[in-house]
């Protein structure tokens, strides 16, 4: 099986023509708000920092990609670049960071329990997680489904969460919060409309 950065740099290969953007835009406060100011930071799957530079401002930031190419427009927006895979331990030291930022990262994974145990040991105690998967189970991906077709169209994405496989998944954190956000029938129903589901939690 190719490792999580051959896979990616074909990935980000792929997409980079179509520039850099944040999906889900209704993300960005809950990020904001969840992680605060004053703040060490580690962004993993950072990319170029599309969504970071949201919350660079007051903090320092250290972004994690397998992409190098991506990590040189995140250095130029200041955020400090690691290249590394998050499928390996990660190269911090325990206890070094206040917060720890996972976007649209945990379903491309295969084993997203280990990088859960990773970033609890990364963390100092009271350090928050803030995060995002896809709404995989939304209404869309259900029609899909009974259409025939497969309810995910990224051949990246390795797995779907619900809420209580979150649950599951953040077992070893404290005060797990989830927020479905995005889509523009969302007010019709969180659960069936939205695109993401945010989660914030805290070690303990």
């Amino acid at each position: 099986m190719s490792s999580l950065g051959e896979r990616y740099e074909e990935h980000h290969r792929e997409h980079r023509a179509g520039g850099d953007f944040v999906f889900v835009v209704e993300r960005i406060p809950l990020f904001q708000a969840a992680i605060g100011r004053g703040r060490r930071v580690l962004d993993l799957g950072c990319r170029s920092g599309a969504l970071t530079r949201h919350f660079l401002e007051g903090n320092q930031v250290v972004g994690m990609d397998v992409d190098r190419t991506a990590l040189a427009k995140a250095e130029a927006l200041g955020i400090e670049p690691v290249v590394g895979d998050v499928e390996e331990p990660l190269p911090f030291p325990g206890s070094s960071f206040d917060a720890v930022v996972a976007g649209e990262l945990f379903e491309h994974l295969r084993f997203p329990r280990d990088l859960a145990e990773e970033i609890l040991r990364v963390l100092r105690p009271g350090g928050v997680l803030a995060g995002s998967v896809p709404n995989a189970f939304n209404v869309q991906n259900r029609l899909r489904f009974l259409r025939g077709l497969p309810p995910e169209r990224d051949r990246t994405h390795l797995h779907m969460f619900r809420p209580q496989d979150l649950e599951a998944l953040l077992a070893g954190f404290a005060d797990l919060r989830l927020e479905f956000v995005g889509g523009r029938f969302v007010r019709l129903g969180r659960r069936l409309f939205a695109q993401d589901v945010f989660f914030s939690a805290l070690k303990p």
